[in-house]
C-alpha cells in the first residue's frame, strides 16, 4: 500500500495543485491576464498544439546540444582541476569569476557574434550549465582520501593509474548528481536566449504570445517547458541509478 502510495503521489500532488489553482481563480475570479486557470491553459495547449510542439521541439534541440557540449566540456576540465591542487586553485577563481557573470547579460554578446537563431540558444545552456559538472567532478577527484592514495602508490600504482582505475570512477555519483541539476539549468540558458533573440522556440513563442496579451498561451509554453524538463530530469535519475546504484543511499532517504 505504501509502495503504491509512493508511485503514485507525485500525481496526487500535481493534480491537488492544479485544482488548488483552479479553485482559486474562479472563486477569487482573478483576471485571465493576471493568472489564469488551468482549465484556460489546457484549453490554449489544444488549440495551439501545433506550434507548441514544434516550438517545444526546437528549444529540446538546443537545450541537448548545449547540454551535450557541457557534459564533455565539464568532465575534461573537471579531470583537469582535478587532477593536482595547484590547478585546482590556479582555475578556480577563474571559474568562479566566470560562473558569476549574469549569462542575460552574455546572450546580447553571442547574437552580435553569431547572429539571432539556435546558436545563440545552444552556446547559452551551454555556459550555464557546465559549471556544476567540472565542480562535480573535480570534487570527486580530490575528495579522494589521502590513505587509499598512500596505500595505492605503495603497491606501485602510478597517478595516472590511480586516477583511471580508482579516481575517476569514484566521481560517478557527483557527475551524475550534477547531470540532474545542469539538464535543468540548461533549458534556463536555451529559453532565456530564446527570449531575447530568436526565430523559433518556446522562450520565441512566449514573447509573441505576450506581446499578442495571450497569457494562456504564455503558461501552456511554461507548461510544455516543465514537463520537458521534468522528463530530462527523471531519465538521468533513471541512468544515475542504474550506474551508481551501489553508491545510493539507504532506503530511508526520501532522494533514494
Amino acid at each position: 500500500m505504501s509502495s503504491t502510495l509512493e508511485r503514485l503521489s507525485p500525481w496526487l500532488f500535481t493534480l491537488g495543485m492544479f485544482v488548488l489553482w483552479e479553485l482559486v481563480c474562479r472563486i477569487f475570479k482573478v483576471d485571465t491576464f493576471v493568472l489564469p486557470a488551468p482549465s484556460q491553459i489546457f484549453q490554449a495547449v489544444g488549440q495551439y498544439w501545433l506550434p507548441l510542439v514544434k516550438n517545444a521541439f526546437v528549444t529540446l534541440w538546443t537545450t541537448l546540444a548545449g547540454f551535450a557540449l557541457a557534459v564533455a566540456f565539464g568532465i575534461v576540465l573537471g579531470i583537469i582541476v582535478g587532477w593536482s591542487r595547484t590547478i585546482y586553485r590556479g582555475l578556480y577563481p577563474v571559474m568562479i569569476g566566470f560562473n558569476s557573470i549574469p549569462k542575460v547579460a552574455v546572450v546580447p554578446i553571442l547574437i552580435i557574434w553569431f547572429g539571432i537563431g539556435i546558436v545563440p540558444a545552444v552556446l547559452t545552456a551551454f555556459l550555464i550549465s557546465f559549471f556544476p559538472i567540472v565542480v562535480n567532478v573535480a570534487t570527486g577527484l580530490a575528495s579522494m582520501e589521502p590513505e587509499l592514495e598512500d596505500v595505492l602508490r605503495a603497491l606501485g600504482a602510478k597517478k595516472l593509474d590511480i586516477m583511471l582505475k580508482v579516481g575517476i570512477p569514484r566521481t560517478q555519483p557527483y557527475l551524475f548528481g550534477s547531470l540532474k541539476v545542469a539538464i535543468t539549468l540548461a533549458f534556463v540558458g536555451a529559453v532565456m536566449s530564446e527570449t531575447i533573440g530568436a526565430n523559433s522556440g518556446l522562450g520565441h513563442l512566449m514573447v509573441q504570445a505576450g506581446s499578442n496579451f495571450q497569457m494562456p498561451l504564455v503558461f501552456a509554453c511554461l507548461l510544455g517547458l516543465a514537463v520537458e524538463g521534468i522528463v530530462m530530469y527523471a531519465v538521468f535519475a533513471y541512468v544515475e541509478a542504474y550506474f551508481t546504484g551501489w553508491a545510493f543511499r539507504s532506503s530511508m532517504s526520501a532522494a533514494a
